[in-house]
């Protein structure tokens, strides 16, 4: 039982971590040079990296949850 303890927040990490590295690459199909302004290249990097923390762990805490629940379920009709 001890076991299951250690596995939830590790897979939660690894699910936080590919998933903002997944939502990373979605946004590079962006085309930012329109909407940032010039010599602004730092500032628009840190933007894309606070947008990739942002999608990435909704969608994980989206996911957790879902198997979370799902895993509640049995318990609910037996």
């Amino acid at each position: 039982m001890e076991s299951m303890f250690g596995f939830q927040p590790l897979l939660a990490i690894v699910s936080h971590i590919v998933f903002i590295g997944l939502a990373f690459i979605a946004l590079q199909a962006l085309m930012p040079e329109k909407i940032i302004r010039k010599n602004r290249v730092v500032q628009a990097q840190m933007l894309f990296i606070f947008l990739s923390i942002m999608i990435g762990s909704s969608v994980s805490n989206f996911f957790l949850e879902i198997s979370y629940w799902s895993g509640r379920l049995p318990a609910m009709f037996g």
